[in-house]
């Protein structure tokens, strides 16, 4: 398997001056990124990163930008030269994130309520998570399919669902999933929390490191870290080119942080008591990123470690007729467990089966 690797200037090369250091990485990477999409074709299988500022559980200051081939026998003569290289970047904001990301993610388990399974005061928890909606509004809330120029937006359904290994209680995450909300995608969710003894070690094998969000997309054999450079892709595959939402990727330093504060952390760890096999077929949950009710259940399937597929319905979705069709109604959460044959359209209920189902005991909310 090729592996090509594109060296980024360091800090102490005399090349390199500070007045320049933020034009050179910006243009270097809209650069790579750029060549790396017109580049790949559906037999091609490429790995960005890129400053691990821009995701969760990433190591800052180290960092790897490569581009993979799936196919042993598709190998230019040039990549076949060039080995694997580790490229080291300083980087204050990195360090500076994942500083606070480490002192916040104990802080926050030792606040929150812990087990998921025991009683809850669900008034506190609804207006918790719907403060927390309105300090991301208005991303994740509605489809680009309700504007009035739905055909120069042109959104574009992939013919395989794309796969987002996350967790949801990332800021990083969060923006990603509020770009497929807005671009109207169904994407197969595979939950990340710490502590996975499964998804984990898909990203690590897939992409050399766990770090999140990572986006594999099997239609275009692209893989990718840093949220920022999904967003970008996301859009200029999947949205006609256009570019990301104003505000969503500037957003994410300034309040992207205040649901996973005002949730107290929830969706971010392995719940101890979650069934340690997946089940047979992935459960199918229609919802969008800024509903409050939504958020809650996808929480649960955080960390319950569930795989599901994301039905992204946000306002003016061309999916509410498939959500009218399933449930009856076009409200969110509604949750369909192909296992079971359970339909269950409440948020409580829903808690309560998830709890219930994929634990190691049984519980009654």
């Amino acid at each position: 398997m090729a592996l090509s690797c594109v060296p980024i200037p360091s800090s102490s090369s005399p090349a390199y001056s500070s007045s320049s250091n933020k034009t050179i990485l910006t243009n270097w990477k809209s650069l790579s990124l750029t060549r790396a999409i017109s580049s790949f074709s559906p037999n091609k299988y490429a790995v960005f990163s890129s400053r691990s500022s821009r995701n969760c559980d990433s190591h800052p200051n180290k960092t790897r930008i490569c581009a993979k081939s799936a196919d042993r026998n598709d190998i230019s003569a040039d990549s076949a030269q060039i080995s694997e290289q580790k490229v080291e970047v300083s980087s204050e904001s990195g360090n500076s994130s994942t500083s606070f990301l480490s002192f916040l993610c104990p802080l926050l388990k030792l606040f929150s309520s812990g087990d998921p399974s025991q009683e809850r005061n669900y008034g506190f928890e609804v207006a918790a998570s719907s403060l927390s909606s309105l300090t991301r509004f208005p991303w994740g809330s509605k489809s680009l399919s309700s504007t009035e120029d739905v055909e120069q937006i042109g959104v574009v359904d992939p013919s395989i669902p794309l796969q987002l290994f996350e967790f949801e209680a990332c800021p990083f995450c969060r923006r990603v999933r509020e770009a497929m909300t807005e671009l109207d995608l169904l994407i197969e969710v595979y939950p990340c929390p710490k502590g996975s003894t499964r998804h984990r070690k898909v990203v690590r094998r897939s992409g050399g490191k766990e770090q999140f969000p990572f986006l594999i997309d099997p239609n275009t054999g692209v893989s990718m870290y840093e949220s920022g450079d999904i967003v970008k892709y996301l859009f200029l595959q999947y949205g006609n080119g256009r570019s990301p939402s104003v505000g969503l990727l500037e957003s994410t330093l300034l309040t992207g942080w205040m649901p996973t504060i005002l949730r107290a952390g929830r969706g971010m760890t392995l719940w101890e008591k979650a069934t340690r096999e997946p089940p047979p077929k992935k459960l199918e949950l229609f919802s969008y990123e800024n509903n409050p009710y939504a958020r809650l259940v996808r929480e649960a399937l955080c960390e319950l470690e569930l795989p599901y597929i994301l039905q992204n319905v946000g306002k003016g979705s061309r999916r509410l007729k498939l959500l009218f069709e399933a449930s009856g109604s076009k409200e969110v959460p509604y949750l369909i467990d192909p296992n079971t044959g359970t339909k269950l359209g409440d948020y409580k209920k829903i808690l309560s089966y998830l709890l219930n189902t994929y634990s190691v005991v049984t519980h009654q909310l």
